[in-house]
């Protein structure tokens, strides 16, 4: 029987089924590039030469790509001490790098399917500032040494925060949630990548026009309307079929738990397994996201407003601060309020409308963006050709009507209020968003009034926050309101600012 290992450690390896892994990664590109590449040496080797070159070449690839991997094995170790984390690395140059315990925000264990089945996990330990060196990789170690470092950076001496929510399963994955990606903008970019790549391949392999051809002969008796029609809602179904897979691959084995000493843990993915954890000390609030097409379908993912999450560039895109996706929005409010230890969450919270001003701003920017198209058309078909103006007339006919309803609609999302702890914006039409930040967790306010604003008795001001975006905005405020709202919301920040009557000090 093994016997557990001591808090702190001498120095350790990382698992030597590294170089395995590495040759088998390798494999795989080779065996990838083999068969073009036998078959464009057999123009001068014969079939039978093609192909021994290409094995010669692929064995001789794979065999430097396990011995190197087998000397960074060999010279890589990482050590957690007391009050550091040590790691070194290099042959001719050898890096020491080394966080301070006292730093580490984030420790996350991620595994494509490959490491899965060997039972490995890359580690990311982080302080979430910005810069690689706040980074540690280890890769890979054992899964059974990963949860290990995992719970031993996390622990802290302190105890939970008080609430009335236990530790525990805060939520799951619910099938039916997949209903909802078909409707996000996923799929029509999908749907167009998906295109740009069979006209791309068509054209490596030169069969470029016989492609389009093909497809002019099953369409020679269709009218072009419908003809564009048909191609689009093809398009649309190879979007619908990726974005599927997309979120099933995401989002499959999704669990959010609380653990017991204030952690949230959010584990996802179905070939990758990803693992990340958010300290609730380090916990800012929570931001409910609704993109257009799934707001219409009354939904809404749920993203952590946190200090200390990995930002290198390796991770940045990694949806690290997503830890509901795309769920019914009761669900989410739910979620959000047992995240936030709150009976009601304060995304929910009635919201103080903005002037009609602020509607008429946005009104202005809309339509004079679907009328700058327009008007450029109009001028080169009096110039030009009376086709362009005809497109202008439909432009107007579409574009027009479309810009008013975004307009009226980003005025309604337009909101900000005080509930309990929390300040809460709202804004946006395409992508709305309701933010709950933490009053404490904000360091100071930006308020911004142009000419216009000044003349409409509007300002936009903004709370600036180490954590999450860094600053979160309520737009085209009533003047005086917006300014009560940051003295309220953080009393003492604003008002050495502020004369008597709530205006800015010049």
């Amino acid at each position: 029987m093994s016997t557990p290992r001591p808090p702190y450690d001498d120095w350790l390896r990382l698992d030597p089924r590294t170089v395995l892994v590495s040759a088998l990664v390798v494999a795989g590109v080779v065996a990838g590039a083999a068969l073009p590449a036998a078959l464009g040496l057999s123009n001068w080797l014969g079939l039978p030469g093609g192909v021994l070159a290409v094995l010669g070449a692929g064995l001789l690839v794979i065999g430097v790509a396990a011995g190197a991997d087998r000397v960074r094995w060999h010279r890589t170790r990482y050590r957690i001490g007391e009050e550091r984390v040590d790691l070194h690395t290099g042959l001719l140059l050898v890096k020491r790098r080394s966080l301070a315990r006292s730093r580490i925000r984030t420790v996350d264990l991620t595994a494509n399917l490959l490491l899965r089945l060997l039972g490995l996990v890359t580690v990311r330990i982080g302080t979430g500032e910005q810069g690689g060196d706040s980074t540690l990789e280890l890769d890979p170690v054992t899964r059974a040494e990963g949860e290990r470092l995992r719970r031993l950076l996390l622990e802290r001496a302190t105890t939970a925060p008080a609430g009335v929510h236990r530790d525990g399963e805060l939520a799951v994955l619910d099938p039916r949630w997949i209903r909802y990606a078909p409707v996000s903008f996923v799929a029509p970019m999908l749907g167009g990548a998906a295109v740009g790549a069979v006209m791309q391949i068509s054209e490596w392999v030169g069969a470029q026009g016989e492609v389009i051809a093909w497809v002019g002969d099953r369409f020679r008796d269709t009218p072009l309307l419908w003809t564009i029609v048909i191609l689009v809602l093809a398009a649309l179904v190879a979007g619908v079929v990726g974005a599927l897979g997309l979120w099933i691959e995401m989002w499959w084995n999704y669990r959010l738990e609380r653990e017991p000493g204030g952690t949230i843990r959010v584990r996802r993915g179905l070939f990758t397994s990803r693992s990340i954890s958010v300290e609730e000390a380090r916990l800012r609030g929570v931001d409910l996201v609704e993109p257009l097409g799934v707001r219409l379908f009354g939904a809404g993912r749920l993203d952590a407003i946190t200090t200390g999450l990995a930002k290198d560039k390796e991770s940045r895109n990694a949806d690290h601060n997503t830890v509901l996706p795309v769920v019914p929005r009761p669900r989410a409010d739910s979620v959000a309020a047992a995240i936030l230890r709150e009976e009601a969450t304060p995304t929910g919270a009635p919201l103080t409308r903005h002037p009609r001003a602020a509607r008429g701003r946005r009104l202005r920017w809309s339509l004079a963006a679907a009328l700058a198209p327009v008007l450029l058309l109009t001028v080169l078909g009096a110039l030009l050709t009376p086709v362009l103006l005809w497109i202008a007339l439909g432009c107007a006919a579409v574009f027009l009507p479309l810009a008013v309803a975004l307009a009226l609609d980003a005025y309604r999302n337009l909101g900000h209020a005080l509930s309990g702890r929390y300040l809460v914006t709202r804004s946006g039409t395409l992508r709305r968003s309701t933010a709950a930040l933490e009053r404490a967790g904000v360091i100071g306010w930006t308020v911004r009034q142009s000419y216009f604003q000044r003349r409409a008795g509007l300002l936009t001001i903004t709370a600036t926050t180490a954590a999450g975006g860094g600053a979160y905005t309520a737009y085209d405020t009533d003047a005086a309101e917006g300014l009560t709202f940051a003295a309220e919301a953080v009393p003492g920040l604003l008002e050495p600012f502020l004369e008597r009557g709530g205006r800015p000090a010049p």
